[in-house]
């Protein structure tokens, strides 16, 4: 995300001094982004692009897009408004994970994930999230890990070669589920070009983020923001798991910014919520600031 408005002296501080002595109101260095599909579905690209820098937005992660005439206007759009893609999420990997047992659903995986790569050299992305396989009744754990490397350090040439990032996200795939095993399996590829790519919100309901953040440390290529919340419901009588509008949950976003500065994250930061207006869009970028600022 691009982030700018930060006290020089105040960031200096931060990144030269031991944590503990960083002040919480310290702005980190990071950039707001969004995802390209929380923008109206109506509005044209540049459209949509300019809405997000009106909203207070400095960067965009855009999904994988195979039309090479719709992947242009994408990137025409990037290129009028000044604001930059960072990121690619890649689109294939639900349907046809990369730890399947069947060949043609892992070409499936592995041909969106080259879309996905060509498309952040196209835009100027860093990074293409992945989900690197997902566990199931029928697909082991032990056979996601395995499988899924294999299939992975085949992208790895294509990657170094254009210069990308593969992210590995954390979500709810039953993959992944502890920071010290997903630390150890970025470190498996033994490559600059595989890292994690950290969600705050998809751990909370076996982890505590701020955790996740030292664990993963400098691994951490990019960070998606959204909030969950335990909430009781009077009706059922009982706790009730969800995601939230950002700092309306139950994350502790003081201890995040303190871990974010703690390891000197400087990347992007992406709100992944629903998407909607211009006046919610404003107000949520409002949101992210208060994050960012340690509010």
């Amino acid at each position: 995300m691009d982030r700018r408005n930060f006290l020089s002296s105040t960031l200096t501080a931060a990144v030269g001094v031991s944590s503990a002595a960083a002040p919480s109101s310290a702005r980190l260095p990071i950039r707001k982004g969004i995802l390209l599909g929380m923008l109206p579905r109506s509005l044209s690209h540049v459209d949509k692009f300019k809405m997000a820098l009106d909203c207070g937005f400095q960067s965009m992660e855009c999904n994988t897009e195979p039309d090479q005439a719709v992947a242009a206007s994408i990137k025409e759009a990037s290129v009028k408004t000044g604001v930059p893609i960072h990121s690619v999420m890649n689109m294939a990997h639900w349907q046809s994970p990369l730890n399947s047992s069947d060949p043609s659903v892992v070409e499936k995986s592995l041909t969106g994930m080259r879309t996905s790569l060509n498309n952040a050299k196209l835009w100027g992305a860093s990074t293409v999230l992945l989900v690197p396989a997902v566990v199931s009744a029928d697909l082991t754990y032990q056979d996601a890990w395995t499988r899924s490397q294999t299939q992975i350090k085949k992208l790895l040439p294509l990657a170094a070669e254009l210069k990308v990032v593969i992210g590995i996200e954390n979500v709810w795939n039953k993959f992944l589920v502890s920071p010290l095993e997903m630390a150890n399996y970025v470190d498996s590829f033994k490559s600059p070009w595989v890292k994690a790519y950290f969600d705050v919100g998809n751990v909370v309901l076996f982890g505590f983020p701020q955790d996740w953040i030292r664990t993963l440390g400098p691994r951490i290529c990019k960070v998606h923001f959204k909030d969950f919340s335990f909430r009781n419901n009077p009706q059922i009588k009982k706790r009730v798991a969800d995601f939230v509008n950002l700092r309306d949950g139950d994350i502790d976003w003081k201890a995040i910014h303190k871990a974010l500065a703690d390891i000197g994250y400087k990347g992007d930061a992406t709100v992944e919520l629903s998407g909607g207006d211009e006046t919610y869009l404003k107000e949520l970028s409002g949101r992210v600031d208060m994050i960012l600022e340690g509010a």
